[in-house]
């Protein structure tokens, strides 16, 4: 929960890594479900810490993607039906826009403009950012992203899940020179990275010591130590050509990959060198937090760069209604899903909605109806504008007694 003048006031985090460990790396739907187990207790639990209720929430963030469908789903349904349910502005963030501004919520945030480099297991960019939703990008991987190739490797070598904190503590302990690793597209101009060549040739290293029954831990710190040295020297050199690029002498690193030490370590030796500055967040806020969605939809919102949805009519199969929930029927007595206008992608506002796949009969013993800005069959007529919230999230939002959480899902 971020206020605009006090700054922080709560945050809560429930990690997934234990339940995807069993598996090396994410399980879609068991992420999923999961976030559907834990949103609300999450959300009680920040509002009681920070001593907030309802009332005084002028708005909610979410994650908007890139990120996996389902556990998005989730984040996107709850924050749209509350903020139906509490009357307030509901805005979809960028992923990378809230690890892009993560470093501001500390105590001595960066000044704009400056050059981020975003580094992640999805994501591995330089951006010039000249002030909020003002984003020039200058590089980006051409393969694989750092801490993608950071899991890849430790997984290839039989370390847990995540592979990156497990490469720099085994990093910690290497021999230096015992193996040299590629600085990949170093020796060419230009701010653009890859990854995958070098993650073969860890693999390559390794069973090569493999072969030759030199499977030791040992051997597992020396290359965890030449891998780790090899991606942060090539960030490093990125970084420095990006600076340079764009005139500047301010650095943000952000993304689950920069709480590696060594990385901070090489990136404050060389703005140092330069006379310039390294700012980046706690690491508790490197990596995925709603802290950062929280101040990166303040912003937007205090700068105006929201959609304000109001909800005046629902058209649900036959039935307009403005208040509870109902589960109509279709013309075959089966509960039936009306998709609008956003999810055609055929029509234009003001024109009929198609009424698509009317009898697809859905296992939930809730209605499920996607809706959007259109006039529908429905409606009689009426306009229907509303949220696009599935009902299985949105219903308890339709109650005439808001902003009251509903009971755990």
């Amino acid at each position: 929960l971020y206020d605009s003048e006090r700054g922080l006031l709560a945050d809560a985090l429930f990690s997934q890594i234990d339940l995807h460990r069993a598996y090396g790396g994410v399980v879609p739907e068991l992420a999923s479900r999961d976030h559907v187990k834990r949103m609300l207790p999450l959300i009680r639990q920040v509002l009681a810490e920070a001593d907030c209720v309802p009332t005084e929430i002028d708005a909610i963030a979410y994650t908007a993607g890139p990120g996996l469908v389902g556990a998005l789903l989730v984040g996107a349904s709850c924050a749209q039906a509350l903020a139906f349910a509490w009357g307030i502005p509901a805005l979809g963030v960028h992923h990378m826009e809230g690890h892009l501004l993560a470093p501001m919520l500390e105590e001595q945030p960066p000044e704009f403009p400056f050059v981020a480099l975003l580094v992640s297991g999805g994501h591995t960019q330089l951006v010039r950012v000249d002030g909020i939703g003002q984003y020039e990008l200058l590089g980006e991987t051409l393969d694989d992203a750092a801490g993608e190739a950071f899991d890849k490797t430790a997984k290839m070598m039989g370390l847990n899940y995540p592979g990156g904190p497990e490469i720099a503590r085994l990093a910690a302990q290497g021999v230096a020179g015992r193996f040299v690793f590629p600085r990949p597209m170093t020796d060419r101009p230009g701010l653009q990275f890859s990854f995958s060549g070098l993650k073969t040739f860890a693999l390559n290293t390794w069973q090569r010591c493999v072969a030759e029954g030199d499977d030791t831990e040992q051997t597992r710190c020396d290359i965890s130590l030449a891998f780790q040295q090899a991606v942060v020297e090539t960030l490093t050199i990125k970084c420095k050509r990006a600076l340079k690029h764009a005139g500047m002498k301010r650095l943000v690193i952000a993304g689950g990959v920069s709480a590696n030490k060594a990385l901070r370590v090489s990136l404050e030796k060389m703005l140092g060198e330069m006379k310039g500055n390294v700012y980046y967040a706690r690491p508790e806020f490197c990596t995925d937090n709603g802290a950062m969605i929280a101040f990166a939809g303040c912003q937007r919102l205090q700068a105006g760069q929201h959609f304000f949805r109001q909800v005046n009519w629902l058209a649900v199969g036959g039935t307009a209604i403005r208040q509870g929930l109902q589960q109509p029927l279709c013309p075959q007595n089966q509960p039936c899903r009306l998709q609008g206008l956003q999810a055609l992608g055929s029509q234009t506002a003001g024109q009929p909605a198609a009424h698509a796949n009317q009898c697809n009969l859905h296992n939930s013993s809730l209605h499920r109806c996607k809706i959007s800005s259109a006039v529908s069959p429905h409606s009689s007529g009426r306009r229907s504008t509303t949220s696009t919230a599935p009902l299985w999230a949105a219903a308890w939002a339709f109650s005439a007694k808001p902003p009251a959480l509903p009971p755990s899902l």
